[in-house]
């Protein structure tokens, strides 16, 4: 099997053995591939954000004492799959959901032991590629296995760039009223708009909107305050963001192995301390060069060279790798090996 760029995956080594917006974009069999030029245009119009009406938001963090909440956009599945059906027909893509559920975890907002509902979806689209992603969601929501599976849909479409804008945003502060509802939502930015996005725009080019604060129950220190928190959780946000587009390089176990080993945590969103999760990345993106440094010295020694390491580290394949510490041991056998 292939890997990125037509490189051989190392991870495969085993130790046994037409849209309207497109309209020239035919649908090809998921064995063969639309020219570079074809992919690159495909993949420009799924970057293209959400029409506004596709758009909710949704309250990610609450002020104490204060009616206040930290709000972002999001859409729901549903607008994906139709961006998709639009692009290339419902018979140009496919998804395939694995569905397993997990050790129990702490929750943070109640301190309650609760298990995981895990979803891993494989989302491909015929001529281009596939990509897989996870999602999760505690198992005592009634609604655990439907979240969990948009989750999941939602990360493999970002992967193609569907969807992939709204991470730049941080949240907003916003009044919200006696159900914890946002009174008003804050107006998207340029662009966050297909219009803006497709004359040029793109994030960075415009400042947060700052809605107005209201002075009838904030002192000047509950504003520094929030505006310490708004910087912190921006940071924050951009770590996660980094960190979950590992997952696809460095493979399932790997990821949520150095995840486990640095933070003890299961989902990067998890995780409030920026200096976690910088190391959270720091070790992921060695770990990413770990690999590379392995295909490389795998194509001069070949794969049956890794068989015997991999036994010795009681691994059947690399699909098992969930150690950064084990990955160096490999490359610096492999690679003792290819200087021999």
């Amino acid at each position: 099997m292939s890997g990125a760029n037509g490189r051989a995956d190392p991870r495969e080594v085993s130790a046994a053995n037409p849209s309207s917006l497109v309209p020239d974009l035919q649908i090809q069999p998921a064995a063969s591939r639309f020219p570079p030029e074809k992919i690159k245009q495909l993949v420009s119009e799924l970057e293209t954000p959400f029409d506004e009406s596709s758009i909710d938001w949704r309250v990610t963090n609450t002020a104490k004492g204060e009616q206040r909440g930290q709000v972002v956009p999001y859409a729901n599945a549903r607008a994906y799959a139709d961006r998709l059906n639009t692009l290339v027909t419902p018979a140009g893509w496919t998804r395939k959901y694995t569905v397993n559920t997990s050790a129990n975890f702490e929750r943070a907002k109640d301190k309650k032991v609760v298990a995981k509902v895990l979803v891993t979806c494989e989302l491909a689209i015929f001529g281009v590629g596939s990509h897989s992603a996870t999602g999760e969601e505690f198992a005592d929501n009634e609604n655990a296995l439907t979240a969990a599976e948009a989750q999941a849909f939602k990360r493999a479409s970002a992967c193609f760039g569907l969807g992939r804008y709204l991470y730049n945003f941080s949240g907003v502060w916003v009044d919200l009223d006696e159900r914890k509802r946002p009174k008003s939502t804050p107006r998207l930015f340029g662009w966050a708009t297909p219009q803006g996005w497709r004359q040029g725009l793109r994030p960075g080019q415009e400042a947060n909107p700052k809605p107005a604060k209201p002075s009838s129950s904030a002192d000047h220190r509950g504003n520094a305050a929030e505006a310490e928190w708004d910087e912190s959780v921006e940071d924050t946000s951009a770590l996660v963001c980094q960190i979950e587009a590992m997952a696809e390089p460095l493979g399932r176990r790997l990821y949520r192995g150095i995840l486990k080993s640095v933070a003890k945590a299961w989902n990067p969103s998890e995780i409030r301390d920026a200096d976690v999760l910088s190391r959270v990345l720091a070790q992921m993106q060695s770990a990413e060069r770990g690999l590379r440094r392995l295909e490389a010295a795998l194509d001069r020694v070949g794969p049956e060279t890794l068989v015997p390491i991999l036994r010795s580290l009681q691994l059947n394949s690399l699909h098992q790798l969930d150690s950064l510490d084990n990955l160096k041991k490999i490359v610096l056998e492999i690679e003792r090996a290819a200087k021999m």
